[in-house]
């Protein structure tokens, strides 16, 4: 007779379930751990294997008997059971092909969650958006990545305004990670050459629902000082800094797959950072299979795909040639070319050698598939790239576009999801990504949706209270000045959010241009209206600091009356609070700098209206009855000619739709024009712009392809 399952406490579950970044997109589940401790909840960031640490079993116990926790912990506990177990999924019907040998993602960063700081903003997000829906969706997939124990910067603004970084080790055993054990029951460790010796990792495993994605970890005692803090920070050092973690990403990713017994299908390059990856895998088809490097270099190429972000040329990394013979000369012998053939892989023209080395380059020439994330960066990237193909056209540029999406659980309130719960098919979350779906969100009715609406923004708002108390008492505020914050913004008012990196070409501060204008708007005795901005700006971008700072010098304005705010240290709970909240979110990059976008995507599926640039995914998204948009989308030859168009533009909607439509009410101060563009905003959009809908179309359009089950090229291809 099979033995008695063990009965397992709800210290046990609980510790099971915080080890799995599977709660992190269940706000019940995240609510039950808030629930235990609140005060100790948000001083451990929202971490709950530390906020377990301080109670041991028999404490939780008697924690969960006050509070009537029982049931809610065993419903989450079976739930999460289920989902790792089910075999009922999309993946299992539409991704087989790929079960035994799953698509390996590789991206420099990853953003899941806040309490895991390993990402810097929009690449990060999307690529933990891509792995939490590959798990929904159960599509085999792992990602690589690398452990920045000290992860991106904190950032501080000091008295004047100006953004101070400041950096704090992270802990592995705090965070829902653990080491790989090799088949010696020792850490599992690659290698890679240089011309100088190995750079060697440890490799880590970070559970992410389904999916499983492996870090690489410098700091080993087998490396130097210098390399032990090789992967201590994201984006950070120089130069040389960056092509040794592009090297350990790329090449020593492959050789972790390969020790941990993975063989790919599918090889996914999420940005430029990981090309070496390609090279890597080469190498092995050379070594392995006896072909020839253009043989091998053909086969590896049918298996890549790699997904372009960047529309702006600076942001491609490129190294010199003595950087790249200091760290891959000894895979360029392995690969057997010489110095002026290897750096041609990475050279637009291969026979200019005064051209340096481009990663984007090499990850085009090395993958059959590549993808732009919006319809118009597909534009931008053929036009960009076009010389890689010289005997075709622009059009012909075979540089596609699969548009990004978010991760719809992870970024719906979970007052906006008892609505969704109501009014969409039982299980919509699982089926997320299908049109059909959401059309029954048109039945909310105007009241409800815009109670529910309100009751964020009142949230946001004590939260920016909270936040700005805090960072005023650590710069030595008056009294004054503390009581004043403890009433800034009113949830009555329109409020209009603003956060993202702080680089030039996003134009953070084009809404004050005309700050006279712009006063008299904010000031209105009848209509006014309030900004929240937040956002970082690059430690090495001055100029982009004092962008920052005089938004936050504006938001110290005594004549503004407390309607302008600055929340410093944006990461994924402050965008949270933000996207979930404000009334409007605000975008107004010079286009068609704009990539893709993400944030704003986030909003919409909260019921906020995104007021945008005709750039990136709003060129796509924007129907005219779904939200605003600023100017008609055409560019002028002069950028100040075209960002003084845009700042008037900015303000002519403002002025005569956004304004006029959020303050018509009816006798019960309902905003039905507005609701009624929410309502239509959430159906429209909400499933077009899901991180699910992407991830089904790199399945069908890429990885299937590139597996080798069918041969007909990309659908999304020009």
């Amino acid at each position: 007779m099979a033995a008695k399952p063990k009965h397992k406490s709800i210290h046990e579950k609980l510790t099971e379930i915080s080890n799995n970044l599977w709660w992190c997109w269940q706000p019940d589940v995240a609510a039950l751990f808030r629930e235990i401790d609140p005060v100790l909840w948000t001083d451990v960031c929202h971490n709950p294997i530390l906020l377990l640490r301080s109670y041991d079993a028999d404490k939780l116990e008697q924690r969960a008997r006050e509070l009537v926790l029982h049931s809610r912990i065993n419903a989450a506990y079976r739930r999460w059971q289920e989902y790792m177990h089910s075999t009922s999924t999309w993946g299992d019907a539409n991704a087989g092909v790929l079960g035994h040998r799953p698509v390996a993602y590789f991206s420099a960063e990853f953003g899941m969650h806040e309490s895991l700081r390993i990402y810097s903003g929009g690449l990060g997000i999307l690529s933990g958006d891509h792995l939490k829906s590959a798990s929904d969706l159960d599509v085999p997939l792992v990602g690589i990545g690398l452990f920045y124990r000290k992860g991106y910067f904190t950032q501080l603004v000091d008295a004047d305004g100006w953004q101070q970084e400041e950096y704090s080790l992270a802990n592995p055993d705090d965070l829902p990670m653990c080491e790989v054990q090799g088949a010696d029951g020792n850490p599992l460790k690659v290698a890679v050459d240089t011309r100088h010796g190995k750079i060697h990792a440890k490799v880590w495993k970070v559970a992410v629902g389904r999916i499983s994605l492996y870090l690489l970890d410098t700091n080993v005692e087998e490396n130097s000082d210098e390399d032990r803090e090789l992967t201590a920070q994201l984006y950070g050092g120089n130069q040389r800094t960056r092509i040794r973690q592009e090297l350990m990403l790329g090449v020593g990713g492959v050789r972790a797959l390969t020790a941990l017994g993975i063989y790919p299908r599918v090889i996914h390059m999420n940005e430029g950072h990981s090309a070496f990856a390609s090279l890597e895998i080469i190498r092995m088809r050379q070594h392995d299979d006896g072909m020839s490097f253009y043989d091998a270099l053909r086969e590896t190429a049918a298996m890549g795909t790699f997904t372009t972000h960047t529309p702006v040329p600076a942001g491609h990394d490129r190294f010199d040639g003595g950087l790249m013979e200091e760290h891959l000369g000894p895979l360029r012998d392995a690969l057997g070319l010489d110095y002026e053939e290897f750096l041609g892989l990475g050279r637009v023209d291969p026979h200019n050698h005064g051209e340096s080395f481009c990663m984007t380059v090499l990850a085009f020439k090395t993958t059959r598939r590549s993808n732009a994330v919006s319809n118009l960066h597909g534009v931008v990237s053929r036009r960009m790239w076009r010389n890689l193909w010289p005997y075709r056209s622009e059009e012909e540029t075979p540089i596609g576009h699969i548009t990004n999406g978010v991760h719809v659980n992870t970024w719906l309130a979970q007052q906006m999801r008892q609505i969704y719960d109501r009014v969409l098919p039982p299980n919509w979350f699982l089926k997320c990504g299908q049109k059909d779906v959401w059309k029954g969100f048109e039945d909310v009715t105007s009241s409800e949706l815009w109670e529910t609406h309100q009751s964020l923004k009142n949230r946001l708002i004590a939260f920016a209270r909270y936040r700005l108390t805090k960072q005023a008492q650590r710069n030595k505020a008056s009294d004054a000045e503390i009581e004043r914050l403890q009433n800034v913004l009113n949830p009555e008012h329109l409020l209009i959010g603003f956060a993202r990196r702080f680089a030039p070409y996003k134009r953070a501060d084009l809404v004050m241009q005309d700050f006279d204008r712009i006063k008299a708007i904010i000031n209105n005795s009848d209509r006014p209206v309030q900004f929240i901005f937040s956002g970082k700006s690059h430690p090495a971008d001055d100029y982009g600091k004092k962008i920052m700072q005089r938004i936050v010098q504006l938001s110290r304005d005594p004549e503004l009356q407390g309607r302008v705010a600055f929340l410093e240290d944006y990461d994924i709970n402050v965008g949270r609070h933000l996207v979930q909240g404000v009334d409007v979110w605000l975008n107004n990059p010079r286009r068609p700098l704009e990539a893709s976008g993400t944030s704003g995507q986030k909003v919409v599926l909260n019921g906020g209206l995104n007021l945008s640039i005709l750039d990136g995914w709003w060129a796509e998204g924007f129907d005219g009855k779904n939200g605003f948009a600023i100017g008609n989308g055409l560019i002028h030859a002069n950028q100040e000619i075209q960002d003084q168009r845009d700042a008037e533009a900015l303000m002519h909607v403002l002025e005569n739709e956004v304004i006029p439509l959020y303050y018509t009410r009816d006798v019960d101060d309902v905003p039905l024009e507005w609701t009624k563009r929410m309502k239509r905003a959430v159906r429209t959009l909400g499933w077009l712009f899901s991180a699910d809908r992407m991830v089904m179309d790199y399945v069908t359009n890429s990885y299937i392809p590139a597996a080798g089950s069918v041969t007909s090229e990309m659908r999304l291809m020009p």
